[in-house]
């Protein structure tokens, strides 16, 4: 088992973070099952483990990974933990923070870190409803989901 294989890029998506007159400014982001999935493959799924706790009303997720590669994660001695908070998302606001959380706590591993790297991309946008969202004048439609990534990617070349 070599930890630094955590630190790996990965693919990884975009989506928007906010969004104005001006412009829709887009990050990059992976999700927790790839998170979970790189853990896997570089630990093994039987040596990481995570827990949730609530301090002062923000919720901790802690990732444990046993380091001794002869042992599982049974054997609490040789595991390290480390952990970070994560905040709601405007979406199923605590399963969003738990999930921040998790990956949060994987970022004290190393995965995702090289995501903090990415530049943000603007992306032009078109008014509706009195909100702003990403435009493709070249299509003369509206862009969302899978197609944000696909424009962010072209634009982050």
């Amino acid at each position: 088992m070599n930890l630094q294989d955590l630190k790996k890029e990965i693919p990884f998506k975009w989506r928007v973070q906010s969004s104005n007159k001006y412009g829709a400014n887009c990050v990059a982001y992976i999700d927790s099952r790839q998170v979970q999935d790189l853990l896997d493959e570089v630990v093994g799924a039987g040596n990481w483990q995570c827990k949730f706790e609530e301090h002062k009303n923000n919720m901790f997720c802690s990732i444990g990974i046993s380091i001794d590669k002869y042992e599982t994660i049974k054997d609490v001695k040789n595991v390290i933990w480390k952990s970070d908070c994560g905040t709601e998302s405007q979406v199923e606001k605590q399963k969003g923070e738990a999930s921040d959380a998790f990956k949060r706590a994987a970022v004290m591993w190393g995965i995702g870190r090289f995501l903090y790297s990415q530049k943000i991309v603007s992306l032009p946008v078109k008014e509706k409803n009195g909100k702003f969202f990403p435009y493709s004048a070249k299509t003369g439609k509206f862009v969302y989901g899978d197609d944000i990534s696909k424009w962010c990617n072209l634009l982050n070349k």
